[in-house]
């Protein structure tokens, strides 16, 4: 087979789709795709070499993933790399526009998929053009301008692109990208982010291991620490994570983890964001950012194995703590990602051992033997997921995750996993009150039907399970419960797909060399007939409860409900699966009771009858020649009978048996169209009587008789999906069924049986026709409903409409043929062709009714139908292949097997697949040639879609849009006419007609959408005929449909416009790449290299192109149209029209300065980045100093480390001149006019500080960017005259004035980056005074605009060059003048601007800090927390990352420790700290104790902040606060556990219980967010233990029940474990002997003795052991149970406590209890029933 396909070919194909050799003319295949990959070779290599980008090389580049879509890699692996090449040179063209780069990039993509197929050696790409790529668009500098706009989907093709091509990058790459991202390191600055994201996308991690050392060794230490410092989840760490799980996946075994392993796992629960401890303590994270759980999964998975095998005891710490959460009686937030884990760990794992198994061997390094998993691993891998998986079975977010995960774990050990399950399954079928656990139970049950029935030697009794399951599963067919009945079809079709349907138990007496099994098996399959006999009963009583006389009246609709349907749905393929499994004997039966079930009622035929004519096609399907011999006869002969009458046919109402036979016998003929012909003259027959019929049921029941009868004979199909090639009618001496359950399917036997229609059928398909189809056409007033079906039936065989094609709509050097593929008819020429016909009579007629009636809907619903079926039916509708397409992949997903992989699919669904190639090729029909045949059917259609009722208009907008995308070129043609109906001159267009061109130029969500195609020449007509149609007569503002279409229109233009390119420039090299794949050969492409002259021709085409996209002129017209319509009409444009002039005059300054660094990798503050950064001595005062200084503006530059060149901007000197009026161009003269007139610039202001929405105005950057652009080129040309305007605004203290001069005095600071000295200088001296005096006018609405407006204007800029500002904000920001709120708020604007310079003003941090620290226990409390929040900015900086030196920024330590002698008096002080109320501006000596409660509320507030902000955690002396404010959550990784420890030692015997009882609120949340640390670490276990154990026996009962909580949840994730020495401990402090009670007579002691004391801490203790387990009753349970119930009467607290106890336990045991009541001995259940029954009353 291969060598022969190789000569046919000529080269060895890559990697072709295998279905394809099973279509019916797959002998003719192999020419057709040679002929066709000719044809792309030849005319893409042609197209570069001209160079013609469009239409030329899209058109091609399109045809070849059509090719990739039909053929699969169907090519040479020397085709593969070129065309890899070729793509790859276009992709990465700069300037390209972006539609075109996107589909190139898919195809890319494409191409690149099957990594095995290509080595590093066959392939290597250059990064750095897809860097560049991806920087331009992801970080581009105009697009917030508005001057580009991307689609949203571009950000994930190129994040594709590069992971696709990453695989082949230089393995010099690393080092490369390392030493270009790393000066971006800086952990204050945005920047961080993108570096990071950046590793994370472009690293290559797959090199082969003698490589590593150029590879992941150069990084993995320093960013593996940088991870490891990191606290508080800060956005890039989920980046990390996703680099290392990929690394780990790609080199299993090459990298050592174990020293990480505690902190990942840690790291990983703690990113569950779990509800923890009594307060249900959840860690509000500033981004709900936790690791994305794929990549968390992957990595678990990759880490599994190897020697030690560590990571399966952590992950067993990992269920085994997060269990409870499993528990069907918990929900929250949490349980999604909880659930997700559980679903994909498995397929993680399966995929991981497919990998090292089963998968063919190719160039990627395998995993070394050593770091296999074991089956000893897998084991325990099972083994641990085993009891969460069980208990999220009836989660409240529903079963599919559980069912996926057992679908897994059954591949690997079916043993361990089945048997638990069965055992729910079971009771779960016998129960009538708990619908719920069915529907759970029996979806799990489907996803392991295979790994049941297949058995293997590790489980070889599932297969017995079988037949009890199906018997058992009928009560589900149950009318009553919609869902049970659906799961139930599903799993009875799932079964029965696998098993054949055979009685075999008369093999025991043939055959004596049965295995034991198989003999029980033999004797079970006698209940096959059985099963399928009460499965049809319970049908039909289905069917009876559902009659319509049952369920509805009939005023009700008469169309089935959705549910209904779906349940017909859902019988009609159950149904027909179990008869195409069954043998012949149980068919006979089986067929012989639907037909007398049929036969014997009359059903009517919207709801029963639908249900029971699918049951018989069904039977029919599977044999048609015994079933049609009963049906068909019988049904024609009763219809022949009940229409002998002559009025019949003109009744309205037609009886109802009439309709009944019609109906089955429309249903019955859709089956193999040879076993038709025997009764064609019946058929025919009845058709001439039926088609006549007056009565609408009737007549539409005819023609789908008809329809169907055609598709039948005319179509090419597969006839049978037996899961056995051949069928089970085989004697059972040479077959025996029971060998094949649940075998799959074998792709290269898979004797398809195809249904390819004969000469005889044609004929009968033509006569059909004739006898019925053409006196329709001939007749004036034709039924449309006949035409109709006629098309859908035979469509297959009529040739496809063709004509003279329509050529000039665009230019083009060449050829832009379609291709045309084979799909199985050949078309018969020397009949007539129909679709000709009607399609002209359909014109006639539409153009008719169009003139005549147009009120005759229905009929125009009709025609547009019939046209849309003319242009494309060739025997499938595309929505209907794409739901059969998505059920396929669902049904595939559900019963695959992933471990062994090789297609191992169950016959039917590879059928199946088969089935759907061949319709995919069908489907095809992009690109094809516009002829003129079409031309007039879209302007039919266009005429449709403008009329007058809005129905017919939207469903012919609907087919003219599919027509649009199907035709080459033809929206060129159509356009025009769309915008004639327009026109503000023509009077005659309705508002219909106007409403309809609108739609047509907004197109539908997916397709073509004609105002803004990816075309100069029609977007140049669009867009001003669109903003003039505001002129015209037809357009009211008063019908609000209308203005709505505008603002969709106005949206869409605005969100889906991408750029489009002007720029086509096609590179030399991919010129060379052209010239290369035409002249390759296998196959030879059928065009040779173009002549000189074609490609000089090329050349200068090229360059005209690129001449008249130099003058944007047009877009300037449809701007100013539509700025124009800004200023007439309150129009959402916004200022992106204006900006973009301003942006047309970008200038760059900038000059490239080496600026050469020695020194190594150590980050921070540095003698090398010292004079970047702020000194009060040194700063720029006269001209010339300004001059000298080299300023560097991004902050994040010199942080980490320098780049290899530094770009730094000219001195002033060599800086570009200030624009004067003599050297503008005409565009820029515009602009200055305009900004020089002061009338504009009046209106200009009052518009911008109009009010839009109350309240809702923020800062608009959109405005600032419009100011910093004109401040930039124009520098202060218009500064005079806005000075007036602004000095009146900011004297104003309303919002919108307010927010109006923020912005510009924004734009005009960093707009003033490229001044000279003296403007900037003389600016400042306007500036200073006018800001002063607007912040001293600061209000509630304005305060933040002002932040927005310093932290924009400082934002990336030296902090030297805007020394004044700085200085100006630094004056004395407590002067307490205007009162605290004023105070309040120049803080904040502070806080903005020196938190944008982050680590470069070290300075002013500190002068800030001794400013503040005597106003830290200022009186008013909004200046107190705005305080502390400045605080966290002050000491932001202080961080340790690795590699970093300490900083010269204020430290914390310091701090602290000042802090701390000022709170001397609260340390000492013995009582409680009472939030102390003082009259907060009472005059009068203040204490010092209230001062220095003053000062902790700042400094509280300080460290709230900082712990939501900083990256790392608590320093030491921070701690030493802990006793003070026992409120405050941290992570401690930098604080080694002792610390930690000893300091709770130390409060555990603090005099306050306060302290006492928060340190074990702290500590629960502490010991669960940092569990599998603190777990690697013996002693620190220790001493929690033992401090919880002594805090039991606290005095205060609050902190002992605090104890007691904290205890049970220390046991309930197993942290600490229940041993003997933990239960006698208790058992005697239970014992403690209490004194008697004193007479009533004395006072009773209000402090409890000590006694009472410790004998309720056993109490405590045993009860926190009992709550621990709260879903499972361990082995020590009962005994502690007995224990606790001899303290009922003892007295309080001790009584409440067991009470307590006792009915949480019955709250949490009562739903399992049958279960748990086998833990206990008989003794203990009477004991334990009179304790948790309530006692009685009289008792």
């Amino acid at each position: 087979m291969k060598k022969e396909q190789a000569e046919i070919l000529g080269f060895v194909p890559q990697k072709e789709i295998v279905y394809n050799k099973l279509l019916p003319y797959a002998e003719k295949l192999d020419r057709e795709s040679n002929d066709i990959l000719a044809q792309i070779k030849g005319n893409l290599g042609r197209a570069v070499q001209l160079r013609e980008l469009w239409p030329g090389v899209l058109l091609w580049t399109r045809k070849l993933s059509t090719y990739l879509r039909l053929y699969g890699r169907k090519f040479s692996k020397e085709d593969h790399v070129l065309f890899i090449k070729l793509l790859y040179e276009l992709v990465t063209i700069p300037k390209l526009d972006v539609s075109m780069m996107q589909s190139f990039a898919r195809l890319l993509i494409n191409l690149l998929k099957k990594k095995e197929l290509l080595s590093q050696d066959d392939l290597e790409l250059p990064w750095r053009p897809l860097y560049d790529l991806y920087e331009s668009i992801l970080y581009s500098k105009t697009e917030h301008l508005g001057l580009n706009w991307f689609p949203n989907s571009v950000e994930n093709v190129l994040k594709t692109l590069v992971k696709s091509c990453r695989l082949y990058f230089p393995e010099s790459a690393t080092q490369e990208m390392l030493d270009e991202w790393r000066p971006l390191l800086c952990p204050f600055d945005v920047t961080m982010q993108k570096a990071i994201g950046y590793f994370e996308l472009f690293l290559p991690t797959i090199m082969p291991p003698e490589q590593h050392h150029k590879g992941f060794k150069l990084w993995f230490d320093e960013l593996m620490d940088l991870w490891v410092s990191v606290q508080n989840l800060p956005a890039w760490e989920g980046n990390l994570v996703n680099l290392f799980a990929r690394l780990a996946n790609d080199n299993i075994g090459y990298v050592n983890w174990d020293p990480y392993i505690p902190k990942i796992f840690t790291r990983i629960l703690r990113s569950f964001n779990l509800p923890v401890g009594t307060s249900q303590m959840v860690i509000p994270r500033y981004l709900t950012n936790s690791y994305d759980i794929g990549h968390v999964v992957l990595w678990i998975s990759s880490m599994l194995g190897g020697p030690q095998n560590q990571v399966q005891k952590q992950l067993n710490g990992l269920f085994s703590s997060i269990a409870s959460f499993y528990h069907p009686s918990n929900n929250g937030r949490w349980l999604m990602k909880l659930m997700k884990l559980l679903q994909r760990l498995p397929a993680s794992v399966v995929r991981r051992l497919h990998r090292e198994r089963y998968k063919k061997p190719c160039w990627i390094t395998p995993v070394p033997a050593s770091h296999r998993l074991t089956d000893q691993d897998v084991t325990d891998f099972v083994e641990s997921m085993k009891q969460p998986v069980l208990m999220a079975m009836f989660s409240k977010t529903g079963s599919m995750d559980a069912a996926q995960a057992l679908q897994n774990l059954a591949l690997m050990r079916p043993e361990l996993v089945i048997p638990p399950v069965l055992e729910k399954t079971y009771p779960a079928m016998e129960t009538l009150t708990e619908p719920h656990q069915l529907t759970a139970t029996l979806s799990c049950m489907i996803g392991m039907a295979r790994s049941l029935l297949s058995g293997g030697r590790h489980y070889p009794e599932g297969p017995a399970h079988v037949l009890p399951l199906l018997m058992r599963a009928l009560p589900g067919v149950d009318p009553n419960d919609f869902s049970k009945c659906m799961i139930t079809f599903q799993f009875i079709a799932t079964f029965t797909t696998l098993v054949p349907l055979v009685d075999c138990s008369s093999a025991l007496h043939e055959k004596n060399d049965l295995t034991e099994m198989e003999r029980e098996l033999c004797s079970a399959s006698a209940e096959f007939e059985d099963f399928v006999l009460q499965f049809m009963d319970r049908c039909f009583a289905l069917i009876d409860s559902s009659t319509l006389e049952q369920t509805r009246e009939e005023t009700e609709t008469e169309k089935m409900t959705h549910l209904e349907s779906l349940v017909e749905l859902g019988l009609s393929s159950t149904f027909s699966t179990i008869l195409t499994q069954c043998s012949m004997e149980i068919f006979k039966v089986a067929l012989e009771k639907v037909f007398n079930f049929a036969t014997t009622n009359i059903f009517e035929t919207r709801v029963a009858g639908r249900m029971v004519a699918d049951m018989c096609r069904a039977a029919a399907k599977s044999h048609p020649a015994e079933s049609l011999r009963l049906f068909v006869p019988h049904c024609c002969n009763a219809i022949t009978h009940l229409t002998a009458n002559e009025d019949v046919s003109n009744e309205e109402e037609l009886d109802k048996e009439l309709l009944w036979n019609l109906q089955l016998l429309s249903e019955v003929t859709r089956v193999d169209g040879e076993k038709l012909l025997p009764y064609r003259t019946q058929l025919v027959q009845t058709l001439q009587l039926t088609l006549r019929l007056r009565c609408k049921q009737g007549y539409t029941l005819a023609c789908n008789l008809l329809h169907h009868i055609l598709r039948s004979t005319a179509l090419t199909y597969p006839t049978d999906y037996c899961s056995v090639p051949g069928g089970f009618n085989r004697p059972l001496q040479e077959y025996l069924p029971i060998k094949d359950w649940g075998r799959p399917g074998d792709l290269w036997n898979l004797e398809i049986q195809w249904h390819v229609p004969s000469t005889e059928e044609t004929a009968f398909v033509f006569y059909v026709l004739d006898l019925l189809l053409q006196p329709e056409l001939q007749r004036v007033k034709s039924s449309l409903c006949i035409v109709q079906h006629c098309l859908l039936g035979a469509g297959s065989m009529l040739p496809p409409l063709d004509g003279p094609t329509i050529t000039g709509l665009v230019p083009s050097m060449v050829s832009l043929e379609e291709t045309k593929l084979y799909i199985g008819v050949d078309y018969d020429k020397s009949r007539e062709n129909y679709r000709e016909a009607i399609c002209k009579v359909m014109r006639q007629l539409l153009h008719y009714i169009l003139e005549h009636s147009e009120d005759d809907t229905k009929s125009l619903f009709a025609i547009i139908k019939i046209i849309s079926d003319l242009m494309h039916f060739r025997g499938s509708h595309k929505h209907e292949f794409d739901s059969r397409w998505k059920s396929f992949t669902l049904v595939k997903k559900s019963i695959e097997n992933r471990l062994h992989g090789k297609k191992q699919h169950i016959r039917a669904l590879l059928i199946d697949r088969v089935l759907l190639q061949h319709e995919l090729r069908k489907l095809l029909v992009e690109g094809c040639e516009y002829k003129t045949v079409h031309q007039d059917l879209l302007r039919d259609l266009l005429r449709l879609s403008t009329s007058t009722y809005s129905q017919v208009r939207s469903k012919a907008q609907n087919v003219l849009f599919t027509a649009l995308g199907t035709y080459n070129f033809c929206c060129r043609d159509i356009t025009p006419r769309v915008l004639e109906l327009l026109e503000p001159t023509r009077t005659d267009v309705t508002q219909q007609q106007f409403k309809g061109a609108l739609y047509c130029l907004l197109g539908n969500h997916c397709g073509v959408c004609l105002a803004n195609l990816h075309d100069w020449e029609c977007i140049a007509q669009t867009w001003p005929a669109i903003v003039r149609s505001g002129l015209s007569s037809a357009m009211s503002l008063e019908k609000p449909s209308i203005v709505r279409l505008f603002d969709d229109l106005a949206d869409k233009v605005h969100r889906q416009y991408e750029t489009i390119g002007i720029d086509f420039t096609v590179p030399e090299s991919a010129v060379l790449l052209g010239q290369r794949i035409t002249d390759s050969s296998q196959p030879t492409p059928h065009i040779g290299t173009p002549t000189e002259q074609e490609l000089e021709q090329g050349l200068a085409l090229q360059q005209d192109k690129n001449k008249e996209a130099v003058q944007p002129w047009k877009f300037e017209h449809i701007a100013i149209g539509f700025l124009s319509l800004l200023l007439r009409d309150d129009y959402p444009l916004p200022a992106p029209a204006v900006l973009f002039f301003v942006q047309s005059l970008n200038h760059d300054a900038l000059v490239v300065r080496k600026v050469r660094f020695a020194g190594g990798l150590v980050a921070g503050d540095r003698p090398g980045n010292d004079w970047l950064q702020y000194h009060g001595d040194s700063l720029p005062s006269t001209q010339q100093d300004w001059d000298n200084f080299c300023f560097v503006e991004k902050t994040h530059w010199g942080y980490y480390c320098w780049p290899k060149k530094l770009m730094v901007y000219a001195p002033a000197a060599e800086q570009p001149k200030d624009l004067s009026a003599e050297n503008m161009n005409e565009r820029e003269r515009i602009i200055c006019d305009h900004f020089t007139d002061p009338v504009f610039i009046k209106q200009l202001i009052e518009f911008l500080s109009l009010e839009d929405r109350k309240g809702k105005d923020k800062f608009n950057p959109r405005r600032f960017c419009l100011f910093k652009g004109l401040f930039r080129n124009y520098s202060d040309a218009f500064l005079p005259i806005l000075k007036p305007h602004m000095e009146r605004l900011a004297n104003d203290s309303h919002e919108s004035t307010q927010r109006c001069v923020a912005e510009i005095i924004a734009g005009l600071v960093r707009g003033s980056k490229h001044w000279s000295f003296s403007k900037v200088e003389a600016l400042w001296k306007f500036l200073i005074p006018l800001m002063r005096r607007a912040l001293s006018n600061i209000t509630v609405e304005t305060y933040a605009d002002w932040g927005t407006c310093v932290a924009t204007a400082c934002e990336s800029r030296d902090p030297r060059k805007l020394h004044w500002l700085l200085e100006m904000l630094m004056e004395c920001p407590l002067s307490g003048e205007g009162g605290s709120f004023v105070d309040a708020c120049h803080l904040y604007v502070l806080q903005g601007g020196l938190a944008q310079q982050e680590w470069r003003v070290p300075e002013l941090l500190h002068r800030l800090l001794s400013y503040l620290e005597p106003k830290l226990t200022q009186v008013y409390k909004n200046v107190r927390e705005r305080i502390g929040s400045v605080l966290t900015y002050i000491f932001m900086i202080d961080v340790s990352l690795p590699y970093t030196q300490p900083t010269k920024s204020p430290h914390i330590a310091e701090f602290t420790e000042r802090i701390l002698s000022q709170l001397k008096p609260l340390i000492e002080g013995d009582e409680e700290i009472q939030n102390h109320v003082v009259e907060e501006n009472g005059v009068g000596e203040q204490d010092e104790r209230t001062q220095a409660i003053r000062l902790l509320k700042t400094v509280l507030k300080w460290l709230m902040a900082s712990a939501g902000r900083s990256f790392s955690t608590a320093v030491p002396q921070q701690l030493q606060l802990l006793p003070l404010l026992f409120k405050w959550i941290a992570d401690f990784h930098s604080v080694p556990v002792s610390v930690h420890l000893f300091l709770f030692f130390q409060i555990a015997g603090s005099s306050s219980w306060h302290a006492r009882f928060s340190v074990l609120t702290y500590l629960q949340i502490m010991v669960f967010y940092n569990l599998f640390t603190i777990l690697s670490n013996e002693q620190a276990v220790q001493d929690v233990r033992a401090l919880v154990i002594r805090l039991l026996e606290d005095e205060q009962l609050e902190v002992r029940e605090m104890a007691a909580t904290t205890l049970s949840g220390f046991l309930q994730c197993n942290f600490l474990a229940m041993d003997a020495s933990m239960q006698t401990h208790f058992e005697a402090l239970c014992k403690t002997k209490l004194p008697k009670k004193r007479k009533r007579g004395s006072v009773v002691d209000t402090i409890p003795s000590v006694d009472l004391v410790r004998r309720h801490a056993g109490v405590l203790g045993l009860s926190a052991c009992i709550l621990s387990s709260p879903y499972d009753v361990p082995t020590w349970m009962p005994q502690l149970l007995m224990d606790l119930s001899a303290h009922l009467n003892d007295t309080q607290p001790i009584e409440m406590t067991v009470k307590k106890t006792l009915s949480n336990f019955r709250r949490t045991h009562h739903d399992n209890w049958l279960e748990h009541k086998q833990q206990f001995t008989d003794d203990q259940l009477v004991v334990l029933t009179d304790l948790l029954v309530s006692p009685c009353y009289y008792a």
